[in-house]
């Protein structure tokens, strides 16, 4: 498991392209939170990253599809997958090296954000950020950016073309963050169905935990989900 998954952090940064891709998600959460007039949380007037927090999700949602997508389809690709099922190595122990590997990446990446919350406290006059509902809601951003790797990992199991594995990738984090939020809001679901369905989605289990409550039922909700696409791509290798 181990050395897959330094496999992977040696492709990843093995050329410019994995630099690129975290200094383009720091690139622009600075820019909306301290440049665009919209989303400048200097112009808001508090100390508080909510605005980044809001906006941490739909790039990531493009950041991590560009990171997984060669997890599996490049092994497809290249024909290394079959080397790899010579190794003395099971095909859980595959798929959770290259999952922990493109997670630590994405963790990497979410780092050197800490420095917009000791920037927002430097600037703070009086009572300074809420530590409480900030360290809840970077738990709510690593539990989210978690689903969106097992969702990228099992996209690139279908497909030896790393384009496809990228927006199926794309498409099915945003379906599951944003999908089910969307259809709660269907009039004919304000019965008391669209609850339930709003469940359903990330988005509602993300601010949950963004609010700096720690819920259990919040965390099984995200574990279920990682496991449920990690089985789902174990399940399609056997099929290779």
């Amino acid at each position: 498991m181990w050395p897959v998954c330094k496999k992977e952090f040696r492709q990843f940064f093995s050329s410019l392209t994995g630099y690129i891709a975290i200094v383009v998600f720091l690139l622009l959460n600075g820019l909306f939170l301290f440049v665009f007039p919209d989303t400048n949380i200097l112009d808001f007037g508090y100390a508080t990253l909510d605005k980044f927090f809001e906006l941490a999700p739909w790039i990531l949602l493009l950041l991590i599809p560009a990171i997984t997508m060669r997890s599996f389809s490049d092994e497809f690709k290249a024909g290394t997958y079959e080397i790899l099922q010579t190794k003395p190595l099971s095909r859980w122990k595959l798929v959770l090296g290259k999952y922990a590997g493109a997670l630590g990446v994405v963790l990497i990446a979410l780092i050197p954000t800490i420095i917009y919350v000791i920037s927002v406290q430097q600037m703070s006059t009086e009572g300074g950020i809420d530590r409480g509902g900030t360290i809840g809601a970077y738990f709510g951003l690593i539990f989210l950016a978690s689903v969106f790797v097992a969702i990228g990992i099992c996209c690139s199991s279908f497909t030896s073309n790393a384009v496809v594995a990228f927006i199926s990738g794309a498409f099915f984090c945003f379906l599951l963050y944003s999908g089910f939020n969307a259809i709660s809001r269907i009039p004919a679901l304000e019965s008391g169905a669209d609850y339930y369905i709003e469940m359903l989605g990330i988005d509602f289990h993300y601010r949950s935990i963004s609010r700096g409550v720690i819920d259990s039922r919040d965390i099984i909700y995200f574990l279920s989900v990682i496991a449920f696409f990690l089985v789902c791509t174990t399940r399609n290798l056997l099929k290779r």
